[in-house]
């Protein structure tokens, strides 16, 4: 998403523009991003803050079923002017913030992909109580229980388990 702020660069600090975003991805499985951004002059800049919902396709890390789920996020970063407009010169740019090209365009797409990038959970789960498949066949065990026969508890671990049961009571 790319958006002209020549006009707000040309205002006094504080200006500020408001517009929605509702915007195709695809990229990262990030299928669309949708949100309210604010754009907010500031002395060395344009600060954009927006409250974002990013739709993502992804796979349950227990079923293994594809599954698309949402993300909210906030997105807060300063982008740095590349030209002081009223003298119409070059400033020097800062390494580690975003900026504002030389025809005064501002591109939020890299930044809105990697704040939901940041935001995605790492292990995603089609619901909280998935049950997974089976280890040893391979079934989903959301659509039943396998035919797999039961398997005998490793003795290793028989004292954590009577002392699981133990503190239940």
């Amino acid at each position: 998403m790319q958006i002209n702020v020549a006009q707000l660069l040309k205002e006094s600090v504080g200006s500020n523009r408001s517009y929605q975003l509702d915007k195709s991805i695809g990229a990262d499985n990030i299928s669309s991003v949708k949100g309210n951004l604010t754009l907010t002059r500031t002395k060395s800049g344009i600060m954009v803050n927006g409250e974002m919902t990013a739709t993502v396709t992804g796979i349950c890390s227990r079923c293994l079923k594809q599954i698309d789920y949402k993300i909210d996020y906030t997105l807060t970063e300063e982008f740095s002017s590349s030209m002081d407009t009223s003298k119409d010169q070059y400033l020097p740019g800062e390494p580690d913030r975003p900026t504002i090209d030389d025809s005064h365009v501002l591109d939020l797409s890299e930044v809105i992909r990697q704040y939901a990038v940041l935001t995605m959970p790492v292990k995603p789960l089609c619901n909280s109580d998935c049950a997974g498949i089976c280890p040893s066949c391979g079934h989903d065990l959301n659509q039943g229980h396998c035919k797999c026969p039961p398997q005998a508890p490793d003795q290793r671990w028989a004292k954590l388990v009577r002392l699981r049961k133990e503190s239940r009571v």
